[in-house]
């Protein structure tokens, strides 16, 4: 997992070229770019969507195999939590069809906000909770890029 702000992207650059091009993308988007999918080469997309954060989300903790999540918030902010999967009890079988599987944890768990050019990092072992609302719920703009992985 990478927890970081949008200004440091170059220190990135020699990780992945397709994760510094994710990384670029949400860089140049500002909070008016319109929902929907943008293919930004044929390995990364992103996909914009607006939504209204929760207190709880109800599916849990989620982890994929094919993509790596670069999640960031254009417009608000939200809480993320997250657990390497191997300290969790998985709840929901992964699924090839939505590149998923969900967890539940019974101990503490890290947060992070994303928002205000914070930006999170998502590897296959990285469970997150995403959708979490920092004081109530509020309707926040976010894109979550989707690095497919090397096979």
């Amino acid at each position: 997992m990478i927890y970081d702000n949008l200004s440091y992207i170059e220190l990135y650059k020699g990780l992945s070229p397709d994760i510094y091009e994710g990384l670029k993308f949400l860089r140049e988007a500002d909070g008016n770019i319109a929902n929907g999918l943008y293919q930004i080469n044929t390995r990364v997309k992103a996909i914009v969507s607006e939504y209204e954060t929760k207190t709880v989300n109800e599916y849990g903790f989620e982890a994929h195999k094919k993509y790596i999540d670069i999640q960031c918030t254009l417009k608000g902010m939200e809480r993320v939590a997250c657990l390497p999967i191997e300290r969790m009890s998985e709840e929901k079988s992964y699924s090839e069809e939505t590149d998923a599987a969900f967890y539940s944890a019974n101990v503490s768990t890290q947060e992070m906000t994303i928002g205000n050019g914070y930006f999170a990092v998502f590897y296959p072992q990285d469970g997150h909770m995403p959708q979490l609302c920092i004081d109530e719920p509020r309707v926040v703009k976010k894109v979550v890029v989707k690095v497919q992985m090397n096979n």
